[in-house]
């Protein structure tokens, strides 16, 4: 059975309207579809383009602040976004453990309770330039992390 999924939140929206929420709602949306939990432990933030790429946000320090009130020792956050760990407090970026990632699969990696071994498509902006992956293996991601 293939399903055809799109949801867009355009890049440049208005701030308050949700962009950033983007790997979180991919992560929720693939727990979903592959009835694989997202870890409860874990908070993350990036906006995500059609092609799978983790784009920086804004309001890190009180997102990462927000987070750590809420007992969450693991924050997934955008690899261009770790400039802006400077403005957390030093106690507080050394309770936590900060994951930067560029793709959409990094954040899967990480936020769901166990690796998924179905194929992905991922679609461009143009149709037609649609690639077929397949996520890495239990062994492999196991070795990739180690």
């Amino acid at each position: 059975m293939e399903n055809d999924f799109h949801i867009h939140i355009p890049e440049g929206a208005i701030p308050k309207d949700g962009p950033s929420a983007g790997v979180t709602i991919a992560t929720a949306f693939i727990s979903v579809c592959t009835n694989i939990p997202v870890r409860w432990n874990v908070a993350m933030t990036g906006e995500i383009t059609l092609r799978g790429n983790v784009l920086p946000v804004g309001g890190i320090k009180e997102k990462v602040l927000a987070a750590q009130r809420a007992g969450i020792k693991k924050m997934i956050l955008p690899l261009p976004n770790k400039k802006d760990l400077v403005d957390i407090p030093a106690k507080i970026r050394q309770e936590m453990q900060f994951i930067f990632v560029e793709d959409i699969k990094q954040v899967f990696r990480e936020a769901l309770a166990r690796p998924f071994s179905r194929e992905v498509t991922v679609v461009a902006a143009n149709p037609k330039r649609r690639k077929k992956t397949t996520s890495k293996t239990k062994k492999s991601l196991r070795a990739a992390s180690g």
